[in-house]
């Protein structure tokens, strides 16, 4: 909708937003098709940031990039997002992308493609927090590179953690 590619289901009007989103796809005519996955994401990537606008929507910035260059993409969008003083939206399924570049979540309740309802935007660790208590799976940051690993079933840890209501931590 921010695109204008898409209408609103029920009244309400979409405020007029200079708005730049990452391409889907990269048309194979260009003089890219010789390119890796990975580095058509890259340049996708630097299309969007490259433009002028209010909002950037970023779909699955991590797709076709190994572990590293994950992390360097997260880190490079956080920077340019907030030395631009911007607002981005990103969808991110990798777990460690997400917790690296996020500082706001947008958890969704119900049943995917039925009945959805977004919640208000919260903190990296309360959306974290209720996210993963929707699944009933605990997080702690590994003490040696501090990226989060998922604690196993009925561990002390885990179920210390869930009688706490902390399934996810920033700093240990």
């Amino acid at each position: 909708m921010l695109a204008g590619r898409l209408t609103p289901d029920e009244g309400g009007e979409v405020p007029i937003l200079n708005v730049s989103y990452k391409p889907q796809k990269i048309s194979p005519k260009s003089t890219v098709q010789t390119l890796s996955g990975g580095e058509l994401q890259r340049v996708a990537l630097a299309l969007c940031l490259g433009k002028p606008a209010d909002v950037y929507l970023i779909d699955e910035p991590s797709a076709y990039l190994d572990s590293e260059q994950r992390l360097m993409a997260a880190r490079v969008m956080k920077r340019f997002i907030l030395h631009a003083k911007k607002t981005a939206f990103v969808v991110e399924h990798d777990f460690i992308m997400a917790t690296y570049l996020a500082d706001r979540v947008i958890v969704f309740d119900g049943v995917p493609s039925k009945n959805t309802v977004a919640n208000s935007p919260q903190t990296l660790l309360a959306g974290m927090n209720k996210f993963l208590s929707q699944l009933e799976i605990t997080f702690r940051r590994d003490p040696n590179n501090y990226r989060p690993r998922i604690n196993k079933l009925n561990s002390i840890k885990d179920v210390e953690q869930k009688k706490s209501g902390n399934y996810f931590f920033l700093d240990d």
